[in-house]
């Protein structure tokens, strides 16, 4: 799960980063505010992209997760799309974060959870200092894309949050731990949660997204790659099926040959395209 989009960042002028001068008579000029403080570790940091012309009622934000195994990676993985996001998404605020990695035995499960969940409680009070509005969308990859499911799954409060999307995220740890994929062995998941199934069943209950999910959930579209060492395709077809039974509006996109995110630009610029109509579709 470490460095989930690394190899692209050089690949394709789709995701080249560009600049715009804000036009004359903008109300609100565009933002960008680097490393805000979320809580007091050096980790729990973000960056925040605020758009031009914001407002409570209209802006909505998109906060990316980044992948890593729940130990390593940055949110500068992710900075390679945020100008994507900004062009095609344009009445979004961007939030992208980092979070506290488990180390050793020091901050396993569930303190990425838990910074999730702060950092949301921190955008939603600052949201009219911030001049956004309450409809809030996350994006996640690997272990993001399992943070986001579960804070999407789990909690209404301070926000119920609008849609997720999820690159081939982790839902079920039990099945996880039972059923291991190449590259995830048991003992990875264990020293992540603090213990094995059995030794700490709460945790791994508490900590799978899969069980979470009913009627309300919000709308969920999903990547995953056939051949993904790390996270199998059967974590994302049971988070499918699972919102299927519960009649939860969603999607589900399966790439045979994909791997653990070592995919095509061209897949990529696909499952942009899916998100951009997505989102369109179901977050008003």
């Amino acid at each position: 799960m470490k460095r989930v989009f690394a190899s692209f960042v050089v690949t394709c002028f789709f995701f080249i980063s560009c600049t715009s001068e804000n036009e004359p008579g903008d109300e609100l000029p565009a933002s960008t505010q680097l490393n805000v403080a979320y809580g007091a570790d050096a980790k729990q940091k973000a960056d925040i992209y605020l758009p031009a012309n914001r407002s409570t009622t209209a802006t909505k934000v998109m906060i990316m997760i980044h992948g890593g195994a729940w130990s390593s990676g940055d949110k500068t993985e992710f900075n390679i799309f945020v100008d994507t996001l900004k062009r095609r998404l344009p009445d979004y605020a961007i939030v992208n974060i980092n979070y506290r990695l488990v180390s050793g035995n020091t901050n396993t499960f569930p303190t990425q959870e838990n910074d999730l969940k702060a950092l949301i409680d921190f955008i939603y009070s600052k949201r009219n200092d911030f001049q956004i509005s309450d409809k809030f969308v996350l994006l996640g990859a690997s272990a993001g894309g399992h943070l986001a499911m579960l804070q999407g799954y789990k909690y209404n409060n301070p926000v119920k949050i609008k849609a997720i999307i999820d690159y081939f995220g982790p839902a079920d740890i039990v099945q996880m731990y039972n059923n291991p994929a190449l590259l995830a062995p048991p003992a990875l998941i264990a020293g992540i949660v603090g213990g094995t199934p059995t030794t700490n069943p709460t945790m791994y209950f508490q900590s799978s997204p899969i069980n979470f999910i009913n009627a309300q959930s919000p709308p969920t579209i999903i990547f995953q790659g056939g051949l993904d060492p790390l996270v199998l395709p059967s974590q994302s077809e049971a988070v499918k099926n699972k919102l299927s039974v519960n009649a939860v509006v969603h999607q589900y996109n399966f790439y045979p040959l994909g791997g653990h995110g070592d995919w095509s630009t061209e897949i990529y610029t696909e499952t942009f395209n899916k998100i951009q109509a997505f989102l369109l579709a179901n977050v008003q």
